[in-house]
């Protein structure tokens, strides 16, 4: 069932009630001078824009001074009159293209699930962000798609619209308790096709408590090749992607995401210190590779928070595309307000504003993963 877009954030609802009992309702003169004010505002800025054959008088609420307006005699399109020179009409007419591209596109189902841990140690570079939002991309485009939250803050689950206080069932159950994958995770309200394993804040200490389990590393990888065979036995269909949300640090939690995984996706954020922790983690994933799973591969590159106006950006861009030039995807991720907004509303930027560029980015690079498959 569709949920309908809440205008009011989550934060701003619990807030709302603070200072309400000293607020005091706006005198209704000044609520009338400030409509006054926007009147008068929107009359002159509609009579710059109108067009200048016909002139007609306008008067405003109180009948008083006659405000000069012109009266167009055709509608006119505000693109008729913009300059194809400028940089706002050349981003337009480049993101029309790229919509009209995407749209012929028929994203492949994979011949197999694809297994892909989403991961860099370094924190802040939009692993979540892009956990939810290719998988969101992909599951609107028709394909089965699990993310399994495995960040004790959980903010994937909170992102999906998924429930994950301290009562609900979680991957620290399937991890810990040895609970099945199927009873822990809860269908996206928004895409039917997204199935999420939540995370909750007992997976805080399950760093501590998977030292002493036996086959600690291997976990994860078991549980879901069980709900792989209960997906079949029980007539639901193949899972086409696995999405693993991973803590930035390389603890239990996310050796657990690799040693399950056939695939990474690194997303490096365009600045200097993501270059630095991005060695770093290649070293880690060759060590997972040597003495835990010798089917891993590092798949793909995701650029993201990525600001053209800095030479700084393209600069670390231009170095990650010579240094993966088969990994490195070609779209990028901007930095985006609505990027930002979506978790606030606990949806995805697809979901929350589809028209948007930050949204337009995630399906490009959604698209291009769907049609590379593993290099």
């Amino acid at each position: 069932m569709k949920r309908s877009i809440n205008k009011i954030p989550p934060f701003a609802a619990l807030f709302a009630s603070f200072g309400s009992s000293n607020s005091q309702e706006q005198p209704e003169e000044i609520v009338s001078a400030e409509i006054e004010v926007v009147s008068r505002e929107t009359i002159f800025t509609a009579a710059s824009i109108l067009d200048e054959t016909e002139a007609v008088e306008l008067t405003d609420s109180e009948g008083d001074e006659p405000v000069v307006a012109k009266e167009p005699a055709t509608v006119k399109n505000v693109f008729d009159t913009t300059d194809d020179s400028s940089p706002l009409a050349s981003q337009l007419a480049s993101e029309h293209k790229r919509r009209e591209k995407l749209s012929e596109r028929k994203l492949p189902k994979p011949d197999e699930t694809r297994y892909m841990t989403v991961s860099n140690q370094k924190g802040g570079v939009g692993k979540t962000t892009t956990t939810v939002n290719i998988a969101a991309a992909l599951g609107l485009a028709g394909l089965n798609v699990l993310v399994i939250d495995i960040d004790p803050q959980g903010n994937a689950s909170t992102a999906l619209g998924i429930e994950h206080h301290a009562d609900v069932d979680s991957i620290y159950d399937v991890l810990i308790n040895d609970l099945p994958l199927a009873d822990v995770v809860a269908i996206c309200p928004d895409i039917d096709r997204l199935t999420v394993a939540p995370a909750t804040i007992h997976l805080a200490g399950a760093e501590i408590e998977l030292v002493s389990l036996v086959a600690r590393e291997q976990r994860l990888r078991r549980a879901l090749e069980k709900y792989a065979v209960y997906r079949d036995e029980n007539g639901l269909e193949r899972l086409d992607y696995v999405f693993i949300d991973c803590p930035p640090s390389l603890g239990l939690l996310t050796v657990n995401a690799f040693v399950a995984a056939r695939e990474v996706l690194i997303p490096i954020q365009c600045e200097y210190y993501a270059l630095e922790g991005l060695s770093q983690l290649l070293k880690n994933i060759e060590m997972i590779q040597k003495h835990l799973n010798s089917d891993l591969t590092v798949s793909t590159i995701l650029l993201t928070m990525y600001d053209g106006r800095t030479n700084l950006a393209a600069q670390v861009a231009s170095e990650v595309r010579e240094h993966f030039p088969d990994q490195v995807l070609q779209a990028l991720i901007p930095r985006s307000v609505r990027i930002s907004e979506a978790p606030s509303y606990q949806q995805t930027v697809i979901t929350y504003d589809s028209s948007s560029t930050g949204a337009l980015s995630y399906l490009e690079a959604a698209a291009e993963i769907a049609e590379r498959g593993v290099r």
